[in-house]
């Protein structure tokens, strides 16, 4: 397999020129920080920029976990592609991935960022990450939403060229759970606040009397206990509670929805709540 590198420094700006790069040499298959990307759709790896400290980033990034590696190289197996971009911020780092991926004997094209962008734009980009904590992931933002639950994402559009074609490439700017600014979570007393709120405000609810939150990697479930007034005809409150906690979540927070299950615990006649 034909393995091309493209090497700089973090925050300089590879995993934005990656699509760029790869299309000029006719490559479509990505390894970027731990993730394997085909045609705009993530195919196996977790990114490192979904790890809490930047230790544990680096040691995604490299595939040190030998489950990781070992779906990177099953993915590749299947996928059986001609050749691979790899990035990295050096040679050895390039080696190291090589190795996880049983490589380590692959003849390497290295491409340096500097090669590729200019030193205005390499700047730029480093202020972007220094400043305001912001990362490139070379999918698509409805990719990076619903495999990377939690993140602040922006797409990112533009065309490449390469080889007399042309296409439309969507990247996804993100704000990782750690980055130079600190680490960003949401607290889960934060999730369910914002629930309760939102079905609070549904035509129909009296009281809000319980809200659950069980969270995981790729989203969240709700559950929420209601006292809907008399009258106000259940199964239809209840769709639009479930329909406007899952909007007002995943819009406030960037978290998956996975389920919102709503009970109708009291019903409320002439401010009377009947169990």
């Amino acid at each position: 397999m034909r393995v091309l590198a493209l090497v700089g420094p973090s925050g300089t700006g590879k995993s934005h020129h990656a699509s760029m790069v790869a299309a000029e040499h006719g490559i479509d298959v990505m390894l970027d920080d731990g993730v394997l990307v085909r045609g705009g759709r993530i195919l196996a790896g977790r990114s490192a920029k979904r790890e809490h400290t930047r230790v544990a980033a680096v040691k995604r990034a490299i595939l040190a976990d030998p489950e990781h590696a070992a779906a990177i190289r099953a993915a590749l197996a299947g996928l059986a592609p001609e050749g691979i971009l790899v990035m990295g911020t050096s040679r050895h780092m390039i080696d190291r991935i090589l190795q996880a991926l049983d490589m380590a004997g692959a003849t390497v094209e290295m491409v340096s960022i500097a090669d590729v962008s200019s030193a205005a734009d390499i700047e730029r980009a480093r202020t972007i990450r220094r400043q305001h904590g912001k990362h490139v992931i070379p999918a698509p933002t409805l990719e990076v939403k619903k495999t990377f639950s939690g993140y602040l994402v922006d797409p990112l559009r533009f065309i490449v060229r390469g080889r007399g074609t042309r296409q439309l490439v969507e990247k996804s700017v993100v704000r990782p759970t750690y980055s130079s600014l600190g680490r960003f979570f949401i607290a889960d007393t934060v999730i369910t606040a914002l629930a309760a709120h939102a079905a609070g405000a549904v035509d129909g609810v009296v009281r809000v009397s319980k809200t659950l939150l069980t969270s995981g990697e790729e989203g969240v479930a709700l559950r929420l206990e209601l006292s809907i007034r008399g009258g106000a005809g259940i199964p239809a409150v209840l769709r639009a509670v479930q329909e406007e906690v899952a909007v007002q979540v995943e819009h406030h927070t960037a978290l998956n929805v996975l389920v919102v299950d709503v009970l109708a615990r009291r019903l409320v006649v002439g401010g009377r709540e009947l169990p």
